[in-house]
């Protein structure tokens, strides 16, 4: 069986102006597919999309209907979509209780909004559009969602309460919604990075990046956003990859701290 291609189909990357998302939209745009980038970030998601031939649309993922307007949008403007790649996500630190102060409860259900509840808005919506679609080949493939999670969501550390939390409800969302979207032939993965080079990490000094980067196994260093893109693009194209949670973190186990 050939992979399949989705050359000249239209993909979703949210949070696409930046990090792992940037890289991924460039990898798509490479792969011939007409990118949209769904981000809160004009500026840099303009100049991204610019650079790599996509097209720009303002969508804050926990707001149903500014997805529905985005995705609309990217429908109108590049066709209709195949395949999305979920990015767009938020940090944040805090433990369960500090110095006697119990956990912000508006930065745990921020976290849970935008990490978990905004894949699910994007993923649920945008497999409506697939499922109105034709199939693209012999075995009915009408597209393809891939969820970004974290390490974080199996050994959350100290601090990562919200953060755990949200990225573990992707992981759980996974095999259900590759279930429930199987006789409509969309597959559903989950590729979850361990410590790559995002922006965040990038305001870090190099000495704090590179004993970061020491506490992975092999290779012995922080993941670069193109290895997460590579990654999502094999899921894309090799049809059997379905239902899955990919860790893609060097076989790091992180430490309580």
């Amino acid at each position: 069986m050939a992979l399949q291609d989705w050359n000249g189909h239209t993909a979703i990357v949210t949070g696409g102006a930046s990090g792992l998302g940037a890289a991924t939209a460039a990898r798509l745009a490479e792969d011939g597919l007409k990118v949209a980038l769904f981000d809160l970030n004009e500026q840099a998601g303009v100049e991204h999309a610019a650079q790599i031939g996509g097209q720009f649309f303002k969508v804050d993922v926990t707001d149903p209907e500014s997805v529905a307007a985005g995705i609309d949008g990217a429908e109108s403007q590049l066709g209709g979509i195949r395949v999305l790649v979920n990015c767009a996500g938020i940090g944040g630190a805090a433990k369960t209780v500090s110095r006697g102060a119990p956990h912000d409860p508006g930065l745990f259900e921020r976290t849970v909004k935008v990490n978990l509840i905004g894949s699910f808005n994007c993923a649920s919506q945008a497999a409506a559009r697939m499922v109105a679609a034709d199939p693209t080949d012999d075995d009915g493939a009408r597209g393809v969602i891939v969820n970004t999670a974290s390490v974080a969501a199996f050994d959350g550390q100290v601090g990562q309460l919200a953060y755990a939390a949200s990225k573990a409800g992707i992981v759980g969302m996974t095999l259900p919604m590759a279930r429930d979207l199987a006789d409509k032939g969309i597959r559903v993965c989950t590729v979850a990075p361990g410590l790559f080079l995002t922006p965040l990490l990038h305001e870090l000094p190099p000495e704090v990046q590179s004993s970061l980067g020491a506490q992975v196994p092999f290779p012995s260093r922080l993941g670069a956003p193109e290895e997460y893109a590579d990654m999502v693009r094999q899921i894309t194209r090799n049809p059997m990859l379905n239902g899955e949670v990919i860790r893609l973190d060097g076989a790091i186990r992180m430490a309580p701290r």
